[in-house]
């Protein structure tokens, strides 16, 4: 009896002593990595972001139709491709809206599989090119699961029911509850999850400026936190703490807006000046500002290039400024076709027709191919000498120097050279070299770009 109440003990103590066991490790939803993660992502300033809209983008409307023309995009001198969402939609209370996210997990069938993205993200990265998609996180589709499954996950009235966004119009959508520690991490989760199983290269964050600018630390320090991959995020908003929490892009809402007053409205070619130092608040030396004449919500709601900047001239003189000022230029597929006609929404009724406008096209090669070979244009100083008419600016960079003249009035102006900029320049679209100064007539939306010779 004492020998088996002393082997009890031993075993007991032995037991005592040893280290507790760990509580099961959560399992681990991270897709394997697909592909090899892309070495040449392009830093901030060097980008060229074109905008893929798959509907409108060919005839079959698909990821196949991008695919058979990434050729093109990358003749065009781009080096960023924005897909608009790839994802399935909802079909409650929906207009066919990409951005009614019903699965932030799959792809929109519509658009094909899984795996004609990975063969145009494929087909980008030998061709040189980074792809981002589109990430909707302010709101789902009411027929996405969360809503019955997670409705905690959404904003509620005093009634509890799950509202859409306040105060936008957007009924089709339900908002999304961020005080919500699982719905945030489960969103997260899911847009670590296509830089795995797809490859991509970043996001253009939808709506940036309603989630709060917490939840966008928190993804961003998520995502930057997988070292295998350099990623490009990009907000679509305009608030500058947008800069702070590790967004590499901010929309230039109020550039777009300025230029158009400048056209339209009269306004003052020097109220550009004050946009740029607004628009650049928070930001470090590596971050940029977005700047365009045309996208998706643009182009079918208020206008083409085309129609808002005075046809093709004045928009050619505009899509320079956006892109040589002080900014990341962004070209809404078709813009380089000089394409007249609106892709309204939803963006199924419209082709683009790819055989127009080859001059067209060919300029917008000329303009873009001389910001990538010029450093000046890309990261250079800025310095301002426009006037109520003419917008004129200086890029400077070590030995590099460059001077864009553009008149944004449709009639012909007269421009006073200041001293600092007066000298022999050299076209650089033409080669040809000439005297600017005393005075310089230009007719209506006339450019120059010059570089010294």
């Amino acid at each position: 009896m004492y020998t088996i109440l002393l082997s009890w003990l031993l075993i007991a103590c032995s037991k005592n002593n040893e280290a507790p066991v760990p509580p099961p490790a959560p399992p681990d939803n991270t897709p394997a990595q697909y592909g090899t993660p892309f070495a040449n992502v392009p830093a901030a300033a060097d980008a060229v972001i074109y905008q893929v809209n798959m509907r409108a983008f060919s005839s079959q409307g698909n990821f196949q139709g991008v695919t058979a023309r990434l050729g093109n995009i990358k003749a065009l001198g781009a080096n960023v491709i924005y897909l608009m969402p790839v994802y399935p939609i909802g079909a409650v209370k929906a207009v066919n809206s990409p951005y009614c996210i019903k699965d932030y997990n799959a792809v929109n069938s519509e658009f094909g599989s899984l795996d004609d993205l990975r063969a145009l993200v494929d087909g980008a990265h030998n061709r040189n090119m980074s792809v981002i998609l589109d990430w909707v996180a302010n709101h789902t589709a009411w027929d996405h699961p969360w809503v019955t499954t997670h409705k905690d996950w959404y904003l509620q009235d005093a009634g509890g029911n799950v509202i859409s966004p306040p105060n936008m119009g957007w009924n089709d959508v339900a908002q999304l509850n961020f005080g919500s520690a699982a719905m945030r991490l489960e969103m997260i989760n899911s847009m670590k999850g296509w830089v795995y199983k797809a490859n991509v290269d970043g996001f253009r964050c939808d709506y940036s400026d309603g989630p709060p600018l917490d939840f966008w630390k928190q993804a961003i320090d998520t995502l930057r936190n997988i070292k295998t991959h350099k990623l490009l995020l990009m907000a679509e908003g305009s608030r500058t703490n947008n800069f702070t929490v590790g967004f590499d892009f901010n929309f230039g809402f109020g550039f777009f807006g300025q230029l158009k007053n400048v056209y339209n409205n009269n306004k003052s070619a020097l109220s550009i000046d004050s946009v740029n130092t607004v628009e650049y608040t928070n930001a470090n030396s590596s971050q940029q500002v977005i700047r365009y004449v045309s996208n998706h919500d643009v182009n079918g709601a208020e206008g083409t290039p085309i129609e808002l900047f005075g046809g093709e001239q004045g928009a050619m003189a505009a899509f320079i400024v956006a892109a040589y000022m002080k900014s990341v230029p962004m070209i809404y597929n078709g813009q380089e076709v000089g394409m007249s006609a609106r892709i309204p929404f939803p963006f199924t009724s419209v082709k683009i027709d790819w055989t127009k406008n080859a001059a067209t096209t060919a300029l917008y090669k000329q303009v873009i191919e001389l910001r990538n070979n010029n450093a000046a244009l890309r990261r250079g100083q800025l310095t301002s000498y426009s006037n109520a008419d003419v917008c004129v600016f200086t890029k400077v960079l070590n030995n590099e120097k460059v001077l864009v003249i553009a008149n944004l009035r449709n009639k012909a102006v007269s421009y006073a050279v200041p001293g600092a900029i007066a000298g022999n320049w050299k076209n650089a679209l033409t080669g040809v070299v000439g005297d600017v100064s005393g005075t310089v007539s230009l007719a209506a939306y006339e450019y120059r770009i010059l570089q010294q010779p």
